[in-house]
């Protein structure tokens, strides 16, 4: 394919990467990935819709091609701040949004905060934890889950890339951590994915520190609801029958939507879009020309 081209805009002081696959006087769209993640793994999204919109893929900070954020910097305020500068800054309200895991709840926020942005979403396993799984992490005093969380980052302070013999050693990484994936697509996601060290192994990109960033950031659950609630865009929520995501209709957060519905993929895990990208894109297209 015709790929698209490398940009960069700057977020508090920070250099952040994107792609531009062209057609700039269509209609808008963001493309953001999730966590560990980067903006090529859009490609195949991209590569469908560029001819009828305007698509940018950012890479979201310490994630592909982005600048690393010293000192910490990966809560969901500063990711929801870098989604708002790309939009302001490329003037692209309003926007539709397509969305993926740690991206799609970082969008699902922004919406909520600046619902006069955006046209359409698409939020692909946004919701985060399910409601029992909040529930059991707030019998927790807050005292504990600070401690804990000091001690998991004090932990994991010193973790070192991993590094790979070859690109095939991390092309089999990638292959195995989604099965769904066929030989061409774990590759693709891999040479994007990945950097060669000097002495020749490979490593991700990804900053590790981003492991223990994107929670709700000061957000209580019942914020993160507000926002949810305040989105005026029609939204579509994709989540994969065989994720550990929890399905929001069956547990009731689907309830905290104006607009919303969703649609739950036979075959497919966390990553719908690259599971079963033609029945994705198929619902996709039919909402955005709702």
């Amino acid at each position: 394919m015709e790929g698209p081209t490398s940009h960069f805009y700057f977020s508090q002081r920070l250099k952040l990467h994107y792609v531009d696959w062209g057609n700039p006087d269509a209609p808008p769209m963001l493309l953001v990935h999730g966590g560990r993640d980067h903006c090529r793994n859009w490609d195949w999204v991209a590569e469908r819709l560029r001819d009828r919109y305007h698509v940018i893929a950012p890479d979201l900070r310490g994630h592909g091609d982005s600048a690393w954020a010293i000192g910490g910097g990966y809560d969901m305020a500063a990711y929801i701040y870098d989604v708002a500068q790309i939009v302001h800054q490329k003037g692209m309200a309003p926007a539709t949004i397509i969305a993926h895991s740690l991206g799609a709840g970082i969008a699902l926020n922004y919406c909520g905060a600046f619902p006069e942005a955006v046209r359409k979403v698409v939020a692909i396993e946004g919701l985060g934890p399910s409601p029992a799984v909040m529930a059991e992490q707030g019998k927790r005093p807050i005292e504990e889950r600070i401690r804990a969380q000091v001690a998991d980052r004090r932990e994991n302070s010193g973790r070192a890339p991993r590094r790979y013999a070859s690109l095939d050693d991390a092309v089999a990484r990638m292959a195995s951590e989604n099965p769904h994936l066929n030989e061409a697509q774990a590759r693709h996601l891999t040479v994007y994915g990945a950097h060669q060290n000097e002495d020749g192994t490979y490593s991700w990109k990804f900053d590790n520190h981003a492991r223990w960033g994107g929670g709700v950031g000061g957000l209580s659950h019942a914020d993160q609801h507000r926002l949810w609630s305040r989105i005026t865009a029609p939204v579509l929520l994709v989540r994969g029958a065989e994720s550990w995501a929890s399905d929001p209709v069956v547990d009731g957060r689907i309830r905290h939507f104006r607009n919303a519905r969703l649609v739950n993929f036979e075959g497919a895990g966390h990553w719908v879009h690259h599971d079963r990208l033609d029945a994705f894109m198929e619902t996709v297209e039919a909402f955005l020309a709702e």
